[in-house]
């Protein structure tokens, strides 16, 4: 059976057969959130886009190294033209706070909530912050190719420079002269030489919290820069795949290659995959545009646009009954509907280890197979893998009812391949298994409440005897502003 995998990737504007670069190895990275507030449904989009291809990669046999950023530092609020304030720091200011408590939090918080959706851990969890040196280094890198430049302790990418010689707007498909003219003349970008160039390392203002020191300023990197850094650090010169919403394409994928050419001379990533953006009445959904749900909103049904709480699942499902690459618009009435369409699967799932073979068949299976290995293949496309599954689920029903027949070879054939795609591929996990992890949840929330009672009574042993005993279990606690969180290890 041929299980071959065909990427669209956005570089080349067509689908190609992917061939790493050095099989069985695949080295996949992925621009991760900046964390200075609680994961939405659109980073749970992006996060379940390339969590499905790190698991079939991994099912075709390869070897893969997913690394997934975090940024802490560097995410200017006008992204674009190296203006504003830091948005951590901003939170920082706002809630009295140190930038690395508001990282810490809700790092945590996004990796709470990943775990509720079922998403696979990246391979290599890398923070900005922790990259200062790397990122100075690829500056200096630069300054001596003669494609940067300092500026009252700024350094600056030389933009003009970069499109004379390599030419820029390769991914998104911007002309530089085009986006000139339409550029009005910001405050602080009489320094650049030209107007699009962007920051590689911004001098830190008297009242900026996050900076180092350097040859050219205590300052802080860019934002483009740690991407960069990163992907060369952990994957090398050049890797297989390079992944992000498409709302990152313009600038900091552009930035991006622009910098890796100039350090490598050479086109650093083979393929290049954007998720598209979840959308509510049509606009993106987005922190900037205050318009969007939290998942603990979604699971909690604590805002006005729900009218119910919906399960992880029940979300999980609900994106992957769209391709990656489309838009996909919220609304209630299509996450009711995967809802339902989740439970059809599930007793589907729930009925099929107590089916018993016939001596023949009257059902096709193999057909199935290749179908949704043909559907998975052809760029990820779950809406049509789910359709494959739910036939399946329709010959579960059939040779449940006495409808049809299944001879034990292929029982076993749809055995492995409902499981292997339901569950192993797409991620899903049976209701049960949810109420299990939420009622796990309630269960050290309050016993985390009883230590803190103890604590506040300065029963400092009863605590300490709390908190070594879920450790004792795999449960490790971690102290917070806000309180104790748990995580397995």
């Amino acid at each position: 059976m041929v299980k071959d995998l065909f990427l669209y990737n956005t570089l080349t504007r067509k689908k190609e057969h992917f061939e790493p670069l050095d099989p069985p190895h695949v080295g996949l990275y992925v621009c991760g959130p900046t964390v200075y507030g609680d994961p939405h449904l659109g980073h749970a989009r992006a996060a379940l886009t390339f969590d499905t291809l790190f698991r079939y990669l991994r099912h075709l046999g390869y070897k893969v190294r997913y690394v997934r950023n975090i940024t802490d530092v560097g995410h200017l609020e006008d992204e674009v033209a190296d203006e504003g304030e830091d948005r951590i720091q901003k939170k920082a200011r706002l809630d009295q706070l140190e930038p690395m408590e508001v990282v810490q939090y809700y790092t945590n918080r996004y990796h709470q909530f990943m775990n509720m959706l079922n998403m696979l851990p990246p391979s290599i969890e890398p923070q900005a912050s922790g990259h200062i040196i790397e990122q100075q280094l690829l500056i200096q890198q630069m300054i001596e190719k003669g494609f940067a430049y300092i500026k009252n302790g700024s350094v600056y990418f030389d933009l003009k420079k970069y499109n004379e010689q390599f030419g820029y707007g390769k991914l998104s498909g911007r002309i530089l002269e085009d986006m000139l003219s339409n550029t009005r003349q910001l405050e602080g970008q009489d320094e650049k030489h030209f107007p699009l160039d962007f920051a590689l390392w911004k001098k830190a203002s008297p009242e900026h919290l996050m900076h180092w020191p350097s040859e050219w300023s205590e300052g802080f990197p860019g934002w483009h820069l740690e991407c960069s850094a990163m992907g060369m650090k952990y994957l090398g010169e050049r890797f297989d795949i390079h992944g992000g919403g498409m709302d990152l394409m313009f600038p900091h994928h552009e930035c991006e290659i622009a910098q890796s050419t100039v350090i490598t001379g050479k086109q650093h990533v083979k393929y290049w995959v954007h998720n598209n953006m979840i959308t509510i009445n049509g606009q993106k959904m987005s922190k900037s545009k205050n318009n969007f749900i939290t998942l603990e909103e979604m699971f909690s049904g604590r805002h006005p646009l729900l009218e119910k709480a919906y399960s992880p699942m029940t979300v999980r499902f609900y994106m992957l009954q769209a391709h990656y690459s489309s838009p996909l618009d919220f609304s209630n009435e299509a996450l009711k509907a995967a809802e339902q369409g989740l439970s059809r699967l599930m007793k589907g799932m729930a009925i099929l280890p107590k089916l018993t073979p016939s001596s023949s068949s009257t059902v096709d299976v193999q057909t199935v197979v290749e179908k949704g290995y043909e559907a998975m293949g052809d760029d990820m496309n779950s809406p049509v893998l789910l359709g494959y599954i739910f036939e399946g689920v329709r010959i579960i029903n059939l040779v449940k009812d006495g409808k049809g027949k299944i001879n034990a070879a292929d029982l076993d054939m749809l055995r492995h391949f409902m499981t292997t795609f339901a569950f192993d591929l797409l991620g899903l996990i049976p209701e049960d298994t949810q109420q299990s992890t939420g009622l796990l949840d309630k269960v050290i929330r309050l016993l985390l409440k009883q230590r803190q009672d103890a604590k506040a009574r300065k029963d400092y042993a009863a605590s300490d005897q709390i908190r070594e005993q879920l450790t004792s279990l795999g449960i490790v606690i971690k102290d917070t502003r806000d309180g104790a969180e748990w995580e397995l290890e």
